[in-house]
């Protein structure tokens, strides 16, 4: 049997969450005023746009795991994953190779359309995405057992799911203001978390095989 998923599961497992805790320190240098642009956007859409792949290859690798009888739910978590990855790579690209370099160009105001703020088209892009990240985690919560290692990782799924209505609120609350980002702070604890509990669940069952 090939257990070429085990591995892939933990490589891109551990690859999530490390992107997931650069993400976090860059959102946090910037909220602190300690990073400014063009390098706070910079390093807040790339260590995003890192996230993508490996979380995708990741929720395909418990797909892959998965018993027969629950693969519906695997198969949604990858459906939901296809999802998150589409919307926000097309806002962190857009981000990173139009609006930046248009703006440092001072031709801001040919791209208004396209650049990320407060409800305008690619915030919404990005808040579909990270609420659909969060109905991964909802579907992924049947696949484990209530015991064991598998019960740790249930927690944390359960965990970050509970944070899909505040990542809500935070974007779509009509008047935005950056106090707002504290309130989903928790989700910098939760995301990372769940990443590194599958990857670590995946290196424990390939230890075992």
């Amino acid at each position: 049997m090939n257990y070429t998923f085990y591995r892939l599961g933990y490589i891109s497992g551990m690859a999530a969450f490390i992107a997931t805790c650069s993400f976090v320190i860059a959102q946090s240098l910037q909220s602190a005023d300690l990073l400014k642009y063009p390098w706070d956007e910079i390093l807040i859409y790339s260590t995003s746009l890192c996230i993508t792949i490996p979380f995708l290859l990741l929720i395909l690798s418990v797909h892959y795991i998965s018993p027969i009888d629950k693969k519906i739910w695997s198969h949604a978590a990858v459906i939901f994953s296809v999802i998150y990855v589409t919307f926000v790579i097309a806002n962190y690209i857009v981000q990173l190779a139009t609006v930046i370099p248009m703006t440092l160009k001072g031709r801001s105001n040919e791209i208004q359309l396209l650049i990320q703020t407060p409800h305008s088209l690619f915030w919404n892009f990005d808040a579909i995405g990270y609420i659909f990240m969060g109905l991964v985690t909802l579907f992924l919560i049947p696949i484990f057992e209530k015991s064991g290692f598998e019960k740790k990782v249930r927690w944390w799924l359960v965990a970050h799911f509970l944070t899909t209505p505040i990542i809500g609120f935070v974007y779509f609350y009509w008047n935005f203001s950056p106090q707002l980002l504290f309130i989903g702070f928790v989700w910098g604890v939760t995301a990372p978390g769940f990443m590194l509990m599958l990857a670590l669940l995946f290196r424990q069952k390939n230890n075992l095989k």
